[in-house]
């Protein structure tokens, strides 16, 4: 199967997708009013089946200013695309994902995107691990 991961931001949004279980990072979009547009064409482009996105609650569950806003993305998405859409822990997705960033410039939301989606393929088993 093949997913979207999105790692939703007020200005900016993060894409991954998944082939074979593992995890790309597929740019960054502007949170803009052509948004849905634009995943539309990437949903048809990359062959999604489902989505994933990362939850932006905290560590504690708490909500933080984005929480609401991404919790209506989420379900304007599940209405515009029809497709299935999860919800998967986003905390600490955008640290882990600095440190892969280069040197003194603040990480990319696709790694973060990135992070969230590969997190999700293995707690589900979808991602496919080295034989030992």
């Amino acid at each position: 199967m093949r997913y979207l991961g999105i790692d939703y931001g007020t200005r900016r949004i993060g894409l991954s997708v998944s082939s074979e279980g593992i995890a790309f990072p597929r740019g960054v979009l502007e949170n803009s009013a052509e948004l849905l547009v634009v995943l539309r064409e990437v949903i048809t482009k990359e062959k999604i089946e489902a989505i994933v996105v990362g939850d932006t609650r905290s560590f504690g569950g708490g909500e933080n200013p984005v929480t609401k806003d991404a919790d209506a993305f989420i379900e304007k998405l599940k209405k515009e695309t029809g497709l299935p859409v999860a919800v998967a822990r986003e905390a600490g997705s955008s640290k882990e994902a600095s440190r892969f960033a280069p040197e003194g410039r603040p990480h990319d939301d696709s790694a973060a995107a990135t992070i969230i989606l590969q997190r999700y393929l293995d707690m589900r088993g979808d991602a496919i691990h080295p034989m030992r």
